[in-house]
């Protein structure tokens, strides 16, 4: 293992798959890209909707792009199967755009890990469902959504 490491490592099991989710989905909610980009190798690939991204340089401008676009945004990720390298995800996220219009994005990721646990493929599928204020589901204060907060069966997502 290198000093880069990022437990859980593969290979994974159900428990650690979730422990792997779930600090995908705390570190995505701080909505910080620098420290969202050390879950991925130097030299990780991405797919996210239809813009293709290489390495860790090119995932934080990717992600300050994001967050400067989708704002008071809370992400919940669920884990949908896995195997001792790789973790399929589906998740739901909710944001408003400059006008205040808010949003639900629905979508589905394939993550594959290096033996150090750091993510060197990313694949993202995700459609956006303009919702009304008082549709939203996401109600936690900005950060972590807290243990207690249902996730995305329970809200029948």
């Amino acid at each position: 293992m290198s000093s880069e490491s990022r437990p859980p490592v593969p290979p994974f099991n159900a428990d650690s798959a979730r422990q792997k989710v779930r600090g995908a989905e705390n570190a995505w909610n701080t909505r910080d890209p620098e420290k969202v980009a050390l879950a991925y190798s130097v030299d990780s690939v991405w797919r996210n909707r239809a813009e293709f991204i290489e390495g860790r340089k090119a995932i934080i401008e990717f992600l300050r792009r994001k967050w400067d676009r989708e704002l008071d945004y809370r992400l919940i990720k669920d884990v949908w199967a896995f195997s001792s390298d790789r973790i399929a995800v589906r998740f739901a996220y909710e944001w408003h755009d400059d006008s205040g219009q808010w949003y639900r994005s629905y979508g589905n990721e394939m993550w594959h890990f290096n033996e150090d646990g750091l993510m060197v493929r990313r694949h993202a599928s995700i459609n956006d469902v303009r919702i009304n204020q008082t549709e939203r589901l996401f109600h936690w204060p900005l950060g972590p959504r807290p243990d207690d907060h249902p996730g995305l069966e329970a809200l029948h997502l």
